[in-house]
């Protein structure tokens, strides 16, 4: 077994709202140099840990994580929709050893997911079904949020497991983050149409997709402009730059001690995405040392994101 690693910021906003252009450049050149990687890495597995933004989970069930049997995008803001190839019987065998280890994890023999999972699987491998794939989702909107050690213990356990596979080459993925407070509702103030969206928004109309979609254009635009006159967090470049400097160290105790409430304080409602990196490199952590490959970071406010990728092996 070998195990290699992409982490990366996603945004709905990538097609829709482009920074200037030496900006789109840069970034443009990390998503490069992150797919260089992983073409000569050559996977044979992905493990996805991704967030999911009310389009597949949703308050009338919300688990902490999932592990998906099989999957499907749902095609929002343009990304592709259909099947994922989820070898199931090796994610109900990666179910069952993290059952096993005293962690309470959900399964879905049908998981629907978003752009927070397609967007990195279409720029790493260019499609959804190119590699085998078994998604993760990592909650990371929907409070009660379970305490960051907890995180780290899935990933942990995770990376237990996937050293079994002797002839499997694994990229394990984290998507989201880092600081970012995008216009999605807080269940405390939202009102009765956006609590139903909450609560079970499953398959919309296209309309109903359409008007959504537009109004995160819109908030990103106006939060480009000028982010004192909305009433979104601005970016938090600090707060992104030191974490990204503790996944980098290989050692991830300091993260045990960041409180959920003060995350969001801090980086904004969204910043809890980074629970996905958090298992993604605490599951290469638990194959053995590792090294940061390659590392790049911006605040983007046209994507409402501190946006980052790193890899590493």
């Amino acid at each position: 077994m070998s195990i290699a690693l992409v982490t990366m910021s996603h945004s709905p906003l990538l097609d829709y709202n482009d920074p200037a252009p030496e900006v789109k450049a840069e970034v443009d050149a990390a998503f490069a140099t992150a797919c260089d990687f992983v073409a000569d890495f050559d996977p044979t597995l992905v493990v996805s840990f991704a967030p999911d933004h009310y389009n597949g989970f949703f308050y009338d069930l919300m688990p902490p994580f999932c592990i998906g049997y099989e999957a499907l995008g749902v095609g929002d803001y343009g990304t592709a929709e259909g099947p994922l190839d989820v070898p199931t019987e090796l994610a109900e065998r990666m179910a069952e050893w993290v059952a096993e280890r005293d962690l309470d994890v959900a399964i879905s023999r049908r998981m629907e997911i978003d752009h927070g999972a397609v967007q990195p699987l279409e720029i790493l491998f260019g499609g959804i079904d190119a590699v085998p794939t078994i998604p993760v989702f990592v909650n990371g909107v929907a409070k009660p949020f379970v305490k960051m050690a907890r995180v780290r213990r899935l990933g942990e356990v995770i990376g237990s497991f996937l050293a079994t596979l002797d002839d499997e080459r694994v990229l394990v993925v984290g998507s989201g983050g880092l600081s970012h407070d995008p216009p999605v509702p807080q269940w405390a103030t939202a009102t009765e149409p956006q609590r139903a969206l909450l609560l079970n928004g499953r398959h919309p109309t296209a309309a109903a997709r359409d008007a959504r979609q537009q109004r995160v254009i819109d908030a990103g635009r106006a939060f480009a402009a000028d982010s004192t006159a909305t009433s979104m967090r601005d970016l938090n470049p600090e707060w992104d730059t030191a974490l990204m400097d503790v996944l980098a160290s290989g050692d991830l105790s300091p993260i045990d001690a960041m409180d959920p409430a003060q995350m969001a304080v801090d980086a904004g409602n969204s910043a809890h995405e980074v629970r996905t990196w958090v298992a993604a490199f605490a599951a290469l952590g638990a194959a053995g040392p590792y090294t940061v490959r390659s590392r790049y970071y911006r605040p983007i406010r046209e994507y409402i994101a501190g946006f980052g990728v790193m890899t590493a092996r």
